[in-house]
């Protein structure tokens, strides 16, 4: 790949000397000018604000991942929080899950040698005459984590999150870095608890150790251990500095039996002290040592790498990525990955300089977003850095002539230094914050050859306060931003302690949540849960859905009738139903002072467990009963009943209990739709992978018959697919029994199965089996249910197993 450099008007490239102090190139004078009237933005708090139990550590010490949780690096732990769009609940508030990662508790020790061998060389350095040795040695915390005298080094130095689909569960890795040069990669298989998956410091100690700390076969040695400058190369090449996760690859294996199956893999490359790169290669879904694949080094030659991001380009259906890397003295450039292992993989033939004046302003941030150009009709990346108090920004372009690289820097956001810089990838914007609690939203605007930039100050003081700010992350959907902040000053004075706390302002409207929600290329409710909580936020304030949303739906479920909406149609419908619940008086968890006994044996629904099935939800004359009971205290004259429900077919003043059986019959509607849809989904599953008469553990019999049960539901498609199937399974019945008592189980519910003595079993919703045993799986929301895999499933039902709830598309547990 040829790399060239051209500019144009905008492009405002520079060659030599520091980043100017006021606007010189056109992109800048852009910038200068400040925001246009259609880029207007206002942030609006978002309760509740989480208060972190330490204070935070490392730089960047705020990410949001794609599966939208949010990790904050403190002194003792890295808080995770995860945001819900919780369907179950009238708050308002964002509802967060909280788990933590703990530090470990032993200190990392990097292996340059063997124990006795590195135990006579620190007593050797420690006892040195030569101050130089003497003090470097006692002073530098890689070579003494412990410290002895010197407080410990506790805490994480950074947190980076892998791309959706990582782990056993589909969803995202983390990889913490602790403030002892630790590095591990870290999974939430059981939403609790999280559990290290593998020490990659450790792996890495022993490969170096086994190559006796020499990266080829051609290269020299290069000393003893006992020399000062070798064992300070071996501690250098490997402490971590920064670690990034790529995009996830697919490759096609092939297995024994010539059957091909896709395998993905990601990278996770590893910037250390010295300017080397570990890429290390890991197959998907990540379970441990066992799925590293491989893992490759680089030499950058960069001297004081200070942050590292991948360079990922599509260009003619051909995916090429790089590695840029950040000098604390001021360069930048990309480097070619060559990875022979992995198909379909490309890269650059030469290193590419995108800026190289070593100006002595260190690069703390750095974001790659890929654009498309609508003057050049192609793709493009555009890179920005922060440096200093200004950011950096290069976009790249590949044409018949080679890469074309177009920099220059914007200058005038901030009087204090950046502390931390997000990037909405989606649309490009990107986000910087000074100390002062004041963010900058830069949004590129594209011109003939370059770009340029419209900014606007979000002052963080009209929001919160007087607030110091330590970090900023961006949502997956750009929907919010989260800020960490402490007390600012108050009357000139610093406050006396300092409270950490994560907080969240909006950053979109809920127009423009709906307008990309119903625009989504992406189709999954799950992945797009900021944009989904500000439209929850919306309906539960004003206790209506708007006219606009519902007709649009409406008309895209019309057009199309992807599932998708169908699934965003029960959404809005469950959280009208939560708007319109009334609040209890009392708390729900304070008990009651009244006495009252009643015999165990006169207590109504002791005995039977089809009672207590009826309370979830299963029997629609208790469904009715209960929302009778919750509009008994409703006062008709109250008037903020008058504006509870005003969609597109309830009436305004009709009862409160008409309105809510109403909207009730209408979520059981689309419940029944999207089970059928997904019932026709597994049965053509069944149809493709089973032969004549086989018997699976999906009761397909029963499937068809309760498809074809319903007369109203008049489906062609539906009733082809079982009349194929049912001829393949001639006149074979394969019924479920009941585990306890032999019974036949008869398929009459989608949700669970009752046999003739009684015995209720949860179906699965997956696959529709009855789940009987004692340990299952749940949705994210508690939706559903669904049953583990067992070693005698095909790889067909394995996959299905796979799936996310086919009402709300969150994953399962």
């Amino acid at each position: 790949m040829a790399a060239g450099s051209s500019a144009g008007p905008g492009a405002g490239e520079r060659g030599e000397g520091q980043p100017p102090a006021g606007p010189e190139s056109p992109a800048e004078e852009a910038v200068s000018a400040g925001p246009s009237a259609g880029f207007r933005l206002t942030a609006v708090r978002r309760e509740p604000a989480v208060r972190l139990q330490h204070g935070v550590s490392g730089l960047e010490p705020l990410a949001w991942s794609e599966d939208h949780r949010v990790s904050v690096s403190t002194a003792r732990s890295i808080a995770v929080l995860e945001q819900l769009s919780d369907i179950h609940s009238g708050g308002q508030e964002l509802v967060i899950h909280r788990t933590a990662v703990p530090a470990p508790a032993a200190g990392c020790l990097l292996k340059v040698g063997s124990r006795k061998e590195v135990a006579e060389c620190k007593e050797k350095f420690a006892n040195s005459k030569d101050p130089t040795v003497s003090q470097t040695f006692m002073l530098d915390r890689v070579f003494n984590p412990e410290g002895k005298s010197l407080p410990p080094m506790r805490g994480f130095k950074y947190s980076s999150w892998s791309p959706l689909g990582c782990d056993a569960n589909g969803r995202c890795l983390l990889a913490a870095l602790t403030m002892d040069n630790r590095l591990t990669i870290h999974a939430n298989l059981n939403r609790l608890q999280w559990v290290q998956l593998v020490d990659l410091t450790e792996i890495y100690g022993e490969r170096l150790y086994e190559t006796s700390y020499k990266l080829s076969k051609a290269e020299t040695h290069r000393g003893e251990l006992g020399d000062f400058a070798e064992f300070q190369r071996r501690h250098s090449m490997q402490t971590p500095v920064r670690m990034e996760w790529s995009g996830i690859c697919t490759t096609q294996q092939v297995k024994h039996n010539n059957e091909c199956r896709d395998v993905g893999s990601v990278l996770l490359a590893v910037l250390f002290e010295n300017g080397n790169i570990a890429v290390w290669q890991f197959q998907l879904p990540f379970v441990g040592k066992e799925s590293i694949t491989s893992c490759n080094t680089i030499e950058s030659g960069i001297n004081s790498p200070s942050v590292l991001s991948w360079w990922e380009y599509e260009h003619n259906n051909r995916k090429m990525s790089g590695l840029i890397v950040g000098s604390a003295f001021g360069p930048v450039k990309i480097l070619p990955v060559n990875l022979k292992a992995v198909k379909g993989y490309f890269t650059l033939r030469q290193p590419v300089v995108l800026w190289q004046e070593m100006d002595q302003l260190p690069v703390h941030s750095i974001k790659c977003i890929p654009l498309y150009h609508p003057y050049q009709k192609c793709s493009c990346s555009l890179v920005v850095a922060a440096r200093g108090s200004y950011v950096f920004w290069c976009l790249l372009l590949i044409s018949k002539a080679g890469l074309n690289v177009h920099n220059s820097h914007v200058t005038g956001l901030h009087s204090l230094p950046i502390v931390s810089m997000t990037a909405d990838k989606q649309n490009g914007t990107v986000y910087t914050c000074s100390s002062d609690g004041k963010v900058r939203q830069l949004i590129p605007i594209f011109t003939g050859v370059a770009l340029k930039f419209e900014h606007q100050l979000i002052k963080l003081s009209e929001v919160f306060g007087s607030v110091r700010t330590h970090g900023i992350a961006v949502s997956p959907c750009g929907a919010y931003l989260a800020v960490i902040t402490t007390e600012g000053m108050t009357n000139g004075l610093h406050p006396v302690n300092k409270n950490y706390q994560v907080q969240f302002v909006t950053l979109k409207t809920f127009e423009e949540a709906a307008a990309q929600l119903l625009e989504s290329s992406v189709q999954n409710l799950f992945r797009q849960v900021d944009l989904t909580d500000l439209v929850r936020w919306k309906i539960l304030k004003n206790k209506h859905i708007p006219q606009f949303l519902q007709e649009a739906l409406d008309k895209k479920i019309e057009s199309c009738g992807s599932t998708y909406f169908w699934r965003f149609k029960l959404f809005l419908l469950r959280i009208l139903y939560q708007s319109m619940q009334k609040t209890p008086s009392e708390v729900m968890w304070r008990p009651s002072h009244e006495d009252t006994k009643v015999l165990i044996s006169d207590s109504p629904g002791m005995g039977s467990t089809e009672d207590d099935h009826q309370e979830e939800g299963t029997s629609k004359q208790a469904s009715k009963q209960s929302l009778c009971e919750v509009s008994k205290g409703t006062d008709p004259d109250d008037p903020a009943d008058d504006t509870l429900a005003h969609s597109s077919d309830v009436g305004g003043h009709e009862p409160m209990e008409e309105k809510l059986l109403e909207i009730q019959a209408r979520i059981e509607a689309v419940e029944m739709h999207l089970t059928r849809e997904h019932m026709k989904r597994v049965l053509g599953e069944v149809y493709l992978h089973t032969w004549i008469t086989e018997n699976t553990s999906i009761p397909t019999r029963g499937v068809c018959d309760f498809l074809m049960s319903d007369e109203g539901y008049d489906d062609r498609t539906a009733r082809v697919l079982i009349g194929h199937i049912l001829k393949k399974m001639n006149k074979q019945t394969f019924p479920e029994h009941c585990s306890l008592c032999k019974e036949i189980l008869p398929f009459t519910d989608r949700k669970q199965a009752v046999c003739s003595n009684g015995h209720i079993w949860l179906r699965c919703f997956l696959t529709y089996q009855a789940c009987q045993s004692l340990v299952y799986r749940r949705c994210l929301l508690h939706d559903s249910i669904a049953r583990h895999p067992t070693q005698e499933d095909p790889e067909w039902i394995k996959r299905l197993l796979q799936g996310p709830c086919t009402f709300c598309d969150s994953p399962v547990f």
